[in-house]
């Protein structure tokens, strides 16, 4: 069982010290325990994680500097600083920095399961077909690319 420790994590910094770069994104752990997981993204103009579902997990986005284009069970929708996102499980989403300015959001997923190593797992992982494939392995399911158009 792990529990929630107690403490701030700084803007900027991940817990432990510890940076995952996925893809080019540079995400940092805030806070983890059993029943979430929550870490800071930044995304510069270009990037994205495309549409994808988690089946066991509860996903929120807090947008805190920016705007995020969301592809959401189908519909593109836009999130702007102090815009909460709210997708169940199972629900497909993707987050798209289609603006000519860096985007920083806090994510939580609720119960945390299996993304902390999936992050762990993808750091520096290169190829995006290694990336999705072991993204399946961690309860993570991405759909076609057809998807994000």
């Amino acid at each position: 069982m792990v529990s929630l420790d107690k403490g701030i994590t700084p803007a900027g910094e991940g817990f432990g010290g510890i940076s995952w770069n996925i893809l080019g994104q540079l995400y940092f752990p805030k806070a983890l325990c059993d029943s979430a997981f929550a870490f800071e993204t930044n995304s510069l103009p270009g990037q994205f994680v495309p549409v994808h579902a988690h089946p066991t997990q509860d996903e929120f986005i807090l947008v805190q500097e920016g705007v995020l284009d969301l592809k959401l069970d189908g519909i593109w929708t836009q999130a702007k600083a102090g815009d909460l996102v709210r997708m169940p499980r199972g629900i497909p989403h993707g987050y798209f920095n289609k603006s000519d300015k860096p985007a920083r959001a806090l994510f939580w997923v609720s119960p945390s399961r299996k993304l902390e190593a999936l992050f762990h797992a993808l750091h520096n992982v290169a190829d995006p077909a290694e990336a999705v494939r072991l993204s399946a392995l961690h309860e993570v399911d991405f759909l076609p690319p057809e998807a994000n158009g």
